[in-house]
């Protein structure tokens, strides 16, 4: 892929255009795009519109002053948006494949006992200005308590606790007519990736879950558990992910929601009343073990509430997971909240397109979610001395060497030391004797003979 569109004043912004070319030709954006039917038949190829957008932010840019307000740009506005109201492009597709490589990189340099988890959670895009962008509704926002005019973006992420990935996502209108500010306006191929897109925003995000967690593994994508807040922690949401994924989830307190222990239907507030608690300011309080309502054992750990003087409750189907283990793991789940805010404040989530048609929406997020893919890629790589490879292998295969041989060549100073003291003849005859045992040690342990006349 090549850009030549704009012109870089400084080196800083020369250096990015390097970074990002790399990164494109490093993980073959082109045969991506292509596989997910991002391709057009004549004119400016979609590559080459695709890093166009891809790489606006990252110049201090934006579509208007980026390609409208551009004369360096050799097609205009048109082409841009004409590529982003696609309704064939396959852009779900698209972001697993990328992420698919980036996590298979990610897993060479994470060790194998680390845990990876899949998030879910989903986050407000707010359009107040809109009127007549499609499916445009009247979404409720549970933590403000109040009405907003725009999407839900339900998104599910990868993490190994070192790096993020999101993988998947989902633009959620609302599945009640009567909030919907504007219906579908746009006749669509009902076999195209846009027609099934209007279908999942109509619907119930609760149905989506498993469609994606599912979607997630079968393209090679590693993960021990799903976490999830409390908003999604249903029993049979939880029954239906479990058919796949472990998960570890926070639960709701509410007498409707009944698990069986000790032989009886308990809320969670009764499953805490009749346990011991660890005495003093134990961090965990407790924990008890219970019969899901749809079938299958689960784990309940009660953690204090450190900002009042309460508990709250996390559920894990990994029954035989250490009750600390729960509770670190779950503490991932906080890296899909920096994602969200990391796309929206520098990334141009809800600001960065006023296009009316949904399709474009599903562009704009879907390259969105690649620029946030390479700046955890570039972070993992300055962060992670790893991905030196082999420089970083043959300087710690040195100093391993050199630790060996300083350890080693101490010992033998104490020995020659307390033999010098026994007489000149003993020390003639040890001198000889080490230096046949330690070149057969050289042989035997394959060490760098250069390295060792050094030491």
């Amino acid at each position: 892929m090549q850009i030549n569109y704009f012109q870089f004043d400084g080196q800083d912004e020369t250096q990015y255009s390097n970074r990002l070319k790399k990164f494109c030709s490093e993980f073959n954006l082109a045969t991506i795009l292509n596989r997910s039917g991002i391709r057009k038949e004549k004119g400016i190829s979609a590559k080459n519109i695709f890093f166009t957008l891809f790489s606006l932010p990252f110049l201090g840019l934006d579509i208007f002053h980026g390609v409208v307000n551009n004369n360096q740009t050799p097609y205009g506005k048109d082409v841009v948006y004409d590529f982003l109201k696609s309704e064939k492009f396959n852009w779900r597709k698209f972001c697993l494949l990328l992420a698919a490589k980036i996590t298979s990189l990610y897993e060479e340099l994470t060790n194998k006992n680390r845990e990876k988890v899949l998030i879910i959670d989903d986050s407000s895009l707010k359009r107040p200005r809109s009127k007549a962008v499609e499916l445009l509704a009247r979404i409720y926002d549970h933590s403000e308590k109040r009405y907003f005019k725009g999407f839900r973006f339900l998104s599910v992420c990868w993490s190994d606790g070192a790096s993020t990935l999101p993988l998947d996502f989902a633009i959620m209108s609302s599945a009640n007519p009567n909030n919907q500010i504007q219906g579908i306006k746009k006749e669509v191929d009902k076999r195209s990736s846009g027609y099934k897109r209007r279908l999942e925003a109509v619907g119930k995000s609760t149905e989506l879950l498993e469609p994606m967690v599912k979607r997630i593994l079968n393209f090679g994508i590693k993960a021990e558990y799903v976490l999830m807040d409390s908003w999604f922690a249903m029993p049979s949401i939880i029954k239906s992910l479990r058919q796949h994924i472990h998960v570890i989830c926070m639960i709701k307190r509410t007498p409707n929601i009944h698990y069986t222990f000790r032989g009886r239907q308990c809320s969670v507030d009764d499953i805490y009343r009749q346990i011991k608690k660890r005495p003093g300011r134990a961090k965990i309080l407790a924990s008890a073990r219970v019969e899901m309502k749809y079938g299958g054992q689960a784990k309940i750990v009660f953690v204090r509430d450190r900002h009042n003087k309460d508990w709250l409750a996390i559920l894990t189907t990994d029954i035989d997971l250490p009750d600390e283990e729960v509770v670190r793991i779950y503490g991932k789940r906080w890296d899909i909240e920096v994602f969200f805010k990391m796309c929206k404040q520098h990334l141009g989530l809800e600001k960065g397109i006023q296009s009316r048609d949904f399709d474009s929406q599903v562009a704009h997020t879907s390259i969105v979610m690649a620029r946030y893919m390479f700046l955890s890629l570039e972070q993992r790589r300055q962060d992670d001395p790893r991905t030196f490879g082999s420089l970083f292998r043959a300087c710690c295969e040195e100093m391993r060497d050199l630790d060996f041989m300083a350890a080693l060549k101490r010992i033998l100073e104490l020995a020659v030391d307390k033999l010098r003291r026994a007489g000149q003849y003993a020390e003639q005859i040890f001198t000889a004797m080490i230096s046949e045992v330690f070149g057969a040690a050289i042989e035997f342990f394959g060490l760098n003979q250069e390295l060792c006349q050094r030491s």
